[in-house]
Formats: C-alpha cells, structure tokens, sequence
C-alpha cells in the first residue's frame, strides 16, 4: 500500500522472495513533473502540489547496474502504452516467474548494497514517524480552531521541513538543533524525528497565536 518511492521499501519486498524461494520483478512507470501534477488535480480528492513536489525529489528509480537485486526490472514511459510495452512486460514477468529469487545469491557487492539499503531504511523509517508527528499535529491544530484558511500553509510549512531535514538525514549533515545536541543522541534518525518534533510544535504555535 504504497508507492515504493524509496529502494529501501522495495528492498523489503525483494528479501521476503528471497526467504521463501520466489519470484521477483519491478515495474518502474516514469511520468513528467507535470503529467503528475495535472493527474493530481483531476482526483476527488487531490494532495497539495507541494508534496506531489517533495515525492518527484525523493523517489528513486530502480538502478540496473548498481544493485543486482533490481535486475528484474523495467521503466516505461507511463504517458506511452504501445504494444511493444505490453510484450516487454511480459517478457519481465515470464523471467521473474522463470527465475525465483535463491536464498543462497549473496556475494561481497551485494552485502555493500544491503549495507546502503539499509541506511536507506532509516530515511524511510524516519519519514514515517516525521508523517505520523504531522498528522497529529494537524489534528491539534484543528482542535484549537486554526483557520481553515490557514491549514493548508501550515501543511505545506511542515512538509517542506519534514524534507529539509530527510535530506540532512540522507547526506549525514550533522544536525545543529540544541535539544539533539544536548541529549547527545547515537540515533541520526532519533535526532532527526527529535528535531522535526520540536520545529513542527514552533510552527503550529504560529498559527495557534495568530
């Protein structure tokens, strides 16, 4: 129930094939910018731009030549639908259904690939508990009568400031927030979902005091 925009999230997937002895396979749809945007408008119920934005810097393709877990793959163009895809999409799945993930396929380039999949993983689980932080504080937002007006700005703040501080995550930049540095956390991602908690309670109370 998702759409697997991080590696780390299909990584996952790949290692339940590889436990019990299944096939695996990517299908990978790549769509402009603004074709998303548009098809995001038309929905009954659309997200903010912004976070169509966020997910267009964040997603990461599938990387043939780096992570030979990804092998099975195929990118299409998602504005496209020819023939010739449908038999390429076929093709992928007979190999997969042909090849079933071994449990035994490890070697030394594929342990350094599990080893970046796994920081990865941290972004990911970072991302999670900074979405879950933004929901509840939305909530109390609402509960303390903030501005309907107002709830969409204060939805995009918290946004872009789950992302800058992902992107730290993702790059190691040490994070300068004093309540991290003071508790001295060894956990990058605590530090961060420590400072994301802290930032998003400044810019709700912005809003609350109006």
């Amino acid at each position: 129930d998702d759409n697997f925009y991080y590696q780390s999230m299909r990584y996952e997937v790949y290692q339940l094939a590889r436990k019990y002895s299944l096939s695996f396979c990517q299908l990978f749809l790549e769509s402009p910018l603004e074709c998303c945007l548009q098809r995001n408008r038309l929905r009954s119920h659309p997200l903010p731009d912004q976070t169509i934005y966020l997910m267009a810097r964040k997603i990461e393709m599938p990387d043939l030549k780096k992570n030979a877990w990804e092998r099975n793959s195929l990118i299409l163009k998602s504005s496209d639908c020819t023939a010739e895809d449908n038999e390429q999409i076929i093709s992928l799945l007979a190999t997969a259904l042909e090849n079933p993930v071994k449990q035994n396929e490890e070697n030394t380039e594929q342990k350094d690939a599990d080893r970046a999949i796994c920081a990865a993983s941290t972004v990911h689980q970072a991302d999670q508990t900074c979405r879950r932080i933004i929901s509840q504080t939305m909530k109390d937002a609402k509960d303390k009568n903030v501005l309907p007006s107002d709830m969409k700005s204060l939805a995009e703040e918290l946004n872009k400031l789950k992302a800058e501080l992902l992107e730290d995550l993702r790059q190691g930049n040490n994070l300068e927030n004093p309540i991290c540095t003071q508790n001295q956390y060894s956990d990058p991602a605590t530090s961060v979902i420590s400072s994301f908690q802290h930032e998003a309670t400044n810019v709700v109370n912005k809003y609350i005091l109006k």
